[in-house]
């Protein structure tokens, strides 16, 4: 009888002590799934959305949650802190395509209040991109404007007149402005209407 018990009591033991191994080992692979999915994309919490510039005003504060830190940790940027300003990213145009080098867009014709802002073209890569010309964007001092103080700036492969940033040869790309010492800092107090629109005009091949 004592044997017969033992057999059974392993039986059962054996089982359980697999699934129990089986479940650990599967929460781990999720939680790095899941981890490395965060870590590649943006942070999934916390964003302001103006069409299709895209910020996250926690990204410089101490409030900035953990998926937060751990994305700029990977990336290795230095975010604005809310007392600087604010940067945005755009990679679609105003109709949600995705940016694509083998178009031509014009982007304009007003920037929120702030006293400086920049304007970055970033390939896929997620760095800054090469042109021949070595120009990968504008600080609004540079920029030509019309009588009412409106600007238009046009990305494309081709050479182009006026405000002109050249596209790399491929692929996707990505837009950053970046207002410094701007009201909305905080996020607050912006909207759609005062950013820039990304016009998609034509693709080649």
């Amino acid at each position: 009888m004592r044997a017969s018990a033992s057999k059974s009591v392993r039986v059962r033991i054996v089982p359980t002590a697999f699934l129990v191994l089986y479940s650990l080992l599967l929460a781990l692979g999720l939680g790095l799934g899941a981890t490395y999915l965060v870590l590649k994309g943006d942070p999934p919490f916390g964003s302001l959305t103006l069409g299709p510039w895209k910020a996250w005003p926690d990204l410089g504060s101490t409030s900035a949650d953990p998926y937060m830190r751990a994305v700029i940790a990977q990336r290795g940027d230095v975010p604005l802190a809310i007392g600087e300003g604010l940067g945005f990213t755009a990679t679609t145009d105003s109709d949600g395509r995705a940016l694509d080098s083998a178009c031509v867009y014009r982007v304009g014709a007003d920037v929120p209040a702030a006293r400086l802002w920049t304007f970055s073209v970033y390939g896929q890569d997620d760095r800054l991109i090469r042109t021949e010309l070595g120009r990968s964007g504008f600080t609004s001092a540079e920029l030509l404007r019309d009588g009412e103080d409106r600007f238009t700036i046009v990305l494309s492969r081709g050479l182009q007149d006026g405000n002109w940033l050249q596209l790399p040869p491929s692929g996707r790309f990505s837009i950053v402005l970046r207002l410094y010492d701007t009201p909305g800092a905080a996020g607050t107090g912006l909207s759609e209407s005062t950013f820039p629109a990304i016009q998609r005009m034509e693709c080649g091949a």
